[in-house]
């Protein structure tokens, strides 16, 4: 028979132990991997966003283990390897082909959502964009097959420069697709396509200079994932070398570049955090279609033309979803 004293003290063990018990019972916080190149605060943001729309914030129920190869692309394979070692729950390749395909390369088990503007299928990230297949799933907004599309309009807005030039990044996998694909657009213009390189920040005044001194009289810069963070220092340059430039992403005619046409770059990130909510609730990547834009922004500043000394055209004023004042 167990006393009074004996009772009070197991029972006293026992609800000590209870809280512990619980704890241990608790799930492990799921956690993210972004894996990048390098991006902006606004995109990382909008990826967050994403995120949060599908229940997830992080700090409370969802970690974020953060990669950067800071425009050094040949680290992505490490970095992906390092979030697969530390077992992430999935992994968000955000912002160009490379990170992508790192990631896919590292694991064939853990989720991955990518964010690319490069065609998934054509790269081999993907089997098709209705069934991905394997581990693999996310957004394409196309941004490297509209390069064409900005060459026309480049064109429109500057018909008389019979040279513009082409301002790509040798060490993305896509450059070499992007400026086949240029070459054609432009020749069925009757334009010479001049090709600049640009890997560093070093490298920009090199090829600003270089397009002067060759008489190149439009840029389009090309989408690459390190020249987006960079979009300050790349429409300052083309307001110092009076460089009419088109660019990818919005946010570039926003701080004073003339145009910009593509999808947008915040709706791409979002959704890639919508479905990197989705996986962590259960979905699997193949039961999810890579998803694409459904439209296509052109945006228009009439400040820098008027400081470039440029007529912008009454078609492409009304075929314009912004312009800038």
């Amino acid at each position: 028979m167990i006393g009074r004293r004996e009772f009070i003290t197991l029972i006293g063990g026992a609800a000590a132990a209870w809280p512990l018990a619980a704890r241990a019972q608790q799930p492990k916080m799921p956690v993210i991997g972004v894996l990048s190149g390098g991006l902006p605060d606004r995109l990382v943001s909008a990826f967050r966003s994403g995120v949060n729309e599908s229940g997830y914030f992080e700090g409370k129920n969802v970690g974020i283990e953060y990669r950067s190869a800071e425009g050094k692309y040949d680290r992505l394979p490490a970095l992906a390897a390092d979030l697969v070692h530390r077992q992430v729950d999935v992994i968000a390749a955000l912002g160009g082909s490379s990170p992508g395909q790192a990631a896919k390369f590292a694991t064939s088990t853990i989720p991955i959502v990518f964010q690319m503007g490069a065609d998934p299928v054509a790269l081999g990230v993907v089997a098709s964009l209705n069934r991905p297949g394997g581990n693999v799933t996310g957004v394409t907004p196309l941004s490297t097959e509209l390069t064409a599309k900005r060459i026309e309009l480049l064109h429109e807005l500057l018909p008389t420069a019979g040279t513009i030039a082409l301002l790509v990044n040798p060490d993305n996998p896509t450059t070499k697709s992007m400026v086949i694909e240029s070459e054609s657009a432009a020749h069925s213009l009757g334009l010479q396509l001049l090709v600049l390189s640009a890997a560093t920040e070093s490298d920009f005044d090199v090829a600003f200079t270089a397009l002067t001194r060759r008489g190149a009289g439009a840029l389009i810069v090309g989408n690459d994932p390190f020249f987006t963070p960079r979009g300050s220092q790349l429409v300052a340059l083309s307001a110092r070398y009076a460089i009419p430039a088109i660019y990818a992403d919005r946010q570039f005619a926003v701080i004073g570049g003339l145009a910009s046409y593509g999808a947008s770059l915040g709706d791409s990130f979002r959704q890639a955090g919508g479905y990197t909510g989705r996986i962590l609730k259960g979905e699997k990547p193949d039961d999810l279609p890579v998803q694409q834009p459904t439209k296509f922004e052109l945006v228009i500043s009439l400040k820098t033309a008027k400081a470039l000394g440029l007529a912008v055209s009454d078609k492409l004023l009304v075929a314009a979803d912004e312009v800038i004042e």
